[in-house]
């Protein structure tokens, strides 16, 4: 028999082996359920000092758009389009942001890609 290759040798490793299996598998669980979590989230970003207020999903749905009257301007059609352009993009960074910060707490910073 190898050096190295006893019994007491692979059962040791299998053990440790064992053990990462099952941190793996919680590890798994954990992102499974904080990913459920964060697609239940809401985030909420506003333009042009609040005229124009977007809020999205951690799915990265548009769920609701609201636009102040006083900001319709039918000859600045443009400024208003901006402005809903930069609300969306804002709330979307916003829940990009939370699920990386979330998923950065789970793994402790292993630069596993998600």
């Amino acid at each position: 028999m190898a050096k190295g290759f006893g019994s007491r040798g692979m059962g040791m490793g299998g053990g440790m082996n064992m053990n990462m299996i099952k941190q793996a598998q919680k590890m798994q669980q954990d992102m499974m359920r904080m990913q459920q979590e964060l697609e239940e989230k809401t985030y909420e970003a506003s333009a042009g000092g609040g005229v124009v207020t977007a809020v999205v999903t951690g799915k990265r749905e548009l769920k609701s758009l609201e636009i102040d009257p006083d900001a319709v301007d039918p000859e600045d059609v443009e400024m208003l389009q901006d402005l809903i352009v930069a609300a969306v993009n804002e709330a979307m960074r916003a829940a990009e942001s939370d699920a990386a910060n979330t998923m950065q707490k789970l793994t402790g910073g292993l630069g596993l890609p998600f």
